[in-house]
């Protein structure tokens, strides 16, 4: 999925790849000026916020390093309803008045309810592998920002609008996770940076290294900006796969034995090394990116006819298997099989990018119409709705092209399929159990 955002991102830091993330603080500017401004305003900001009913710990407001009651900008309704007046909405007016003294909102997990910030988490996690969520950060004239802290994630801050003071230290413990071992509370010594960032800024701030931003002492302007977090894989995730996937055996779902060096330990403890031996972490790697259900999305009911335009939903970028003869497909926990002469459809619809389909039928054939019903109906493709074309617009362009859609991952494996009668059926099915979610919070 070419998305212009990550593409300006890798450009700024000067990255060819996402084997960047997490080895070291790096900062850069876009050269495109006119992106900050595409993907969000403090106008359109506020404009969501007022549109959704948002409530505490999802919107907050800081003033002097302390955070706000949330009756400070929240309607606080008696019934407990959710109507204009209703609990559950933000006050505009209070809002505005804080806004207008200083204060900084945050306004978390943003991807949910917009299309653009939706789309732009979808395109880093095709790009990266890992789980991506987005927070938004507005902070008005003075106001201060958090004070000196670390993330649990690596984190890309992308400057939209405004000015904002950083100062970037280095880790005081090695790659520390959200349930770590020890306590991680002493700050870094080693500066790495300290300025000031602009629209267009681009920071990489790895898992652990200590950071704070405000305008303190700024006086009158604004600073806006999103950081894009990244929740990665490591160790301690692939043992908590494996120590999930040890209830699949009756051994160790058995009470253990009080008795020091018994038989039952003996036998549990080669279990366990057969276990690790059985599941390496590449194969957590893949079940993990390959088992995440979709995103949110609009159905596709037949009852509404046909759709104009689709695009892919998965989470992670589906994996194509070229058999020869048949054409394997795996994302979002299942597994699915086509006649080989799906294949270009079969590229076009998952890459990613928006697809009209009358005109991606005079490229691949009128076949792309059922194998987009099929892959809508299995939750990878949705319809392109107004919202998520708006999402799309100017940042991913539409494909109609086969070698367009060429980076899909396309991996020639000699697996024995069932074998299919129509390029737009459906002849196997597979969906193993999605692992549980890491520990490591985003």
């Amino acid at each position: 999925m070419d998305h212009r955002l990550v593409a300006g991102v890798e450009e700024a830091l000067g990255w060819a790849g996402p084997q960047h993330l997490g080895t070291g603080f790096a900062r850069g500017s876009l050269r495109d000026r006119e992106l900050p401004a595409r993907v969000l305003t403090p106008t359109r900001l506020l404009d969501l916020v007022m549109r959704r009913n948002l409530g505490n710990p999802q919107i907050r407001c800081f003033q002097d390093g302390k955070e706000l009651h949330p009756g400070a900008y929240l309607h606080q309704g008696v019934g407990g309803g959710t109507g204009r007046d209703g609990a559950g909405l933000v006050h505009m007016g209070r809002l505005g008045n804080l806004l207008r003294e200083g204060t900084t909102m945050v306004l978390d997990r943003a991807d949910v309810f917009d299309p653009t910030l939706e789309v732009a988490c979808r395109s880093l996690q095709w790009w990266s592998g890992e789980r991506v969520t987005v927070n938004i950060y507005l902070t008005t004239n003075a106001a201060d920002g958090f004070g000196l802290h670390w993330d649990d994630h690596d984190v890309l801050v992308v400057q939209l609008s405004g000015e904002k003071d950083w100062e970037v230290r280095g880790p005081s413990r090695a790659v520390p996770l959200h349930r770590d071992a020890a306590r991680n509370d002493t700050p870094g010594e080693e500066t790495l940076w300290a300025g000031t960032v602009r629209a267009g800024d681009v920071l990489h701030i790895p898992r652990g290294y200590w950071h704070r931003a405000g305008r303190d002492g700024r006086g009158s302007g604004h600073s806006l900006h999103m950081t894009f977090g990244f929740t990665t894989r490591t160790g301690a995730s692939w043992l908590s796969w494996l120590a999930d996937r040890s209830r699949e055996h009756e051994l160790f779902r058995h009470d253990l034995a009080p008795t020091p060096g018994s038989e039952q330990h003996r036998r549990l403890v080669e279990a366990a090394v057969e276990l690790v031996g059985s599941a390496p972490p590449a194969d957590f790697l893949a079940a993990r990116e390959h088992a995440v259900a979709p995103s949110r999305h609009v159905p596709f009911l037949e009852t509404f006819g046909h759709e104009g335009s689709v695009i892919c939903v998965c989470a992670f970028r589906p994996r194509i298997r070229d058999l020869g003869e048949t054409v394997e497909v795996l994302s979002s926990g299942k597994k699915l099989t086509f006649k080989a002469k799906a294949l270009p459809a079969l590229r076009l619809l998952l890459s990613g990018r928006p697809v009209p389909l009358d005109r991606a039928a005079g490229v691949v054939g009128d076949e792309v119409h059922p194998l987009a019903e099929i892959l809508m109906r299995h939750a990878w493709c949705a319809p392109l709705t107004p919202g998520l074309a708006s999402g799309c617009s100017g940042l991913v362009a539409e494909v109609t092209d086969v070698t367009d859609a060429a980076e899909v991952t396309d991996v020639t494996d000699a697996a024995e399929v069932t074998d299919v009668t129509d390029a737009a059926e459906v002849t196997d099915v597979t969906e193993p159990a999605a692992p549980e979610p890491d520990a490591q919070g985003s």
